[in-house]
C-alpha cells in the first residue's frame, strides 16, 4: 500500500458531532485548572514549558507535570484531541470488515477496514443513549456493529443502518445520523488516528522520515508480534524514557546494553513538530540477509518519534513500533509489535519465531514498567525535584519542545512549523 493518506474521512471535511465543536484553541494560561489542580498551577507549569523553546533548559519537568489534573485536561485537548496517535499495524486490519478499538485520553476509538478496503475512523458510542457499540481492547472482524442497550446498527463507515421502533419520531432523520468520523490515515503500514476531522495531512510531516527509511522496506514487513499492556504511569514519563538510550544502563543491563550500551552518544534530528529521530550505535553491525541495508544503517539502531507517542526502532531487520497511549493521568496503554520483511519467514516455523519475538519484547518491557511505575509513585513526593539532565539525553529536550508547542499554540498555528 502507498504512504499516503487513506481516510475513511477525509482530512479538512467536516463530520457532525464532533467534540471540537466551540473550542476555539486560544491558549492563554488562565484556565481549565481542573479539579485537584492548586489555582495558578496550570499557568505555572505552561511557562515552565515555554522556556524549553526559549533557552532549552537541561532540566527535567517539574515533578506536578506528571500529576497535574489540570495539565492532563489540556493535554487531552490541545496534544490528543489534534494530534496523529499510533493504534495499530497494517496486519491487524488486514482483512475486510475488521476492526480495532483503542481508547485515546479518555475517548474510546474504532478503527475499521471496510469491505472495499477503506479505512474509517470513529467515535464507538452510540447516537441514541451513548451505550460503546464495542469497548477498548476489542478487535476482530464483524459486517456491522449494533448497540447492546437497543439494537441501533451501524455500517463500518459509521452511518445508521437501522434503528428499532423510530419511525414515529417525526424529528429524527436517520440519514443524518453517523458515528463522529475521525481522520485516519496509514503510513507505510503503519495507521493513525487523529480525533480531529480537519487535522493536516500526517504523511508530508514524515517525508524525510519516509526517505530515511527506503531500505527497510517498511511495505513489505509483516507483524510476527504484537502486545497490548497497561502501565500504571503517566503518558509522559513513558514517552521521555522512550527518547533516551541512557536508561539502558539501568533499566537493561543484560538485554540491550551489550547492544547498544548507555553511555553512547545519541544523535538527534528534528523534522517538524510531529517528526524526530534518534540514531544510537551499535556496539558491532547488524546481520542482514534479505534488506538491502547499508554499513551505517547497519552500524545503528534508527528510532524514529511521531509525536505525541509513536515510536519506532529500526534494529537490523527487525522494526519495533510501540504507541504510549493515555488512559488516565496514571495509566498509559502501550501498543506495539515486532515486524521482520515477509521474506524471511519464508519456510520458517513462524510460531516459534513468534514465540521467541514476543518473549523478548516482553523482558524488555517488563523491565521498562517496573522502572517506570515506580517513577510514578515517587511524583508525588514532596521531596521530588527536578533534575539536570546528562548530555546522553537530547532527545528528551526535544520531546519537551514538542510538547510546549502543542500545549501553547493555538488551532490555527498547530502544528506550525519548529
Amino acid at each position: 500500500m502507498s504512504t499516503g493518506v487513506s481516510t475513511g474521512r477525509t482530512a479538512g471535511e467536516e463530520a457532525p458531532g464532533t467534540a471540537r465543536e466551540g473550542y476555539d484553541g486560544a491558549v492563554d494560561g488562565s484556565g481549565g485548572e481542573g479539579a485537584g489542580s492548586p489555582p495558578g498551577e496550570v499557568p505555572a507549569l505552561l511557562e515552565e514549558l515555554r522556556r524549553y523553546l526559549d533557552l532549552a533548559p537541561q532540566l527535567s519537568l517539574p515533578p506536578r507535570a506528571f500529576s497535574s489534573p489540570g495539565l492532563y485536561e489540556l493535554e487531552r485537548s490541545r496534544v490528543f484531541g489534534r494530534s496523529w496517535v499510533l493504534v495499530a499495524h497494517r496486519d491487524e486490519l488486514a482483512e475486510p470488515n475488521s476492526y480495532v478499538c483503542v481508547g485515546i485520553a479518555g475517548e474510546q476509538v474504532l478503527v475499521t477496514r471496510d469491505a472495499d478496503g477503506v479505512l474509517h475512523g470513529m467515535s464507538p458510542i452510540c447516537r441514541h443513549r451513548m451505550m460503546p457499540l464495542v469497548e477498548p481492547g476489542a478487535a476482530g472482524r464483524a459486517e456491522s456493529f449494533t448497540c447492546p442497550y437497543h439494537l441501533w446498527r451501524y455500517g463500518l463507515d459509521g452511518r445508521l443502518v437501522g434503528a428499532t421502533h423510530m419511525r414515529r419520531n417525526p424529528d429524527f432523520d436517520p440519514g443524518n445520523c453517523r458515528l463522529p468520523a475521525f481522520a485516519v490515515a496509514e503510513w507505510h503500514g503503519f495507521v493513525y488516528v487523529n480525533l480531529d476531522p480537519a487535522a493536516a495531512p500526517l504523511a508530508p510531516e514524515l517525508s524525510r522520515i519516509s526517505d530515511d527509511l527506503a531500505n527497510y522496506r517498511l511495505d513489505g514487513m509483516a507483524q510476527l508480534g504484537a502486545w497490548s499492556e497497561e502501565w500504571a504511569c503517566n503518558w509522559k514519563v513513558a514517552v521521555e524514557n522512550a527518547h533516551e538510550n541512557y536508561h539502558v544502563m539501568g533499566f537493561h543491563p543484560e538485554t540491550l546494553q551489550p547492544s547498544t550500551p548507555g553511555g553512547s552518544d545519541t544523535d538527534v534530528r528534528v523534522d517538524s513538530p510531529w517528526a524526530l529521530r534518534l540514531l544510537i550505535p551499535f556496539t558491532k553491525p547488524q546481520e542482514t540477509y534479505v534488506l538491502p541495508l547499508t554499513d551505517e544503517e547497519k552500524a545503528h539502531l534508527y528510532g524514529f518519534f511521531v509525536f505525541p507517542s509513536a515510536s519506532l526502532a529500526a534494529a537490523g531487520e527487525m522494526i519495533i513500533w510501540l504507541s504510549l497511549i493515555p488512559q488516565a493521568i496514571d495509566r498509559t496503554l502501550v501498543r506495539g509489535g515486532i515486524l521482520v520483511p515477509r521474506g524471511a519467514l519464508e519456510g520458517a516455523d513462524v510460531d516459534e519465531l513468534r514465540r521467541q519475538a514476543e518473549s523478548y519484547a516482553g523482558m524488555i518491557n517488563s523491565e521498562d514498567r517496573n522502572g517506570l511505575e515506580a517513577v510514578q509513585r515517587a511524583v508525588g513526593s514532596r521531596f521530588a525535584a527536578r533534575g539536570h539532565l546528562s548530555p546522553k539525553e537530547p532527545g528528551v529536550v526535544a520531546f519537551y519542545q514538542n510538547l510546549a508547542r502543542a500545549l501553547l499554540r493555538g488551532d490555527g498555528d498547530w502544528p506550525g512549523v519548529l
